[in-house]
């Protein structure tokens, strides 16, 4: 598998967000980053706090 085509900028930005290393970013298949990158917006979205 070729690693993904996205700038080392992005790679880092995901893997800060993901809380995975750059490496595991850069091979992960897309269909997986994808997933990954819709439960982080599903979490970011979700309300907190004691109002829920």
């Amino acid at each position: 598998m070729q690693p993904l085509k996205i700038s080392l900028e992005t790679a880092q930005k995901l893997a800060k967000a993901l809380g995975v290393p750059i490496e595991q970013i850069m091979h992960m298949p897309p269909h997986i980053l994808v997933n990954k990158l819709l439960e982080l917006e599903k979490r970011e979205k979700e309300p907190s706090g004691p109002w829920r």
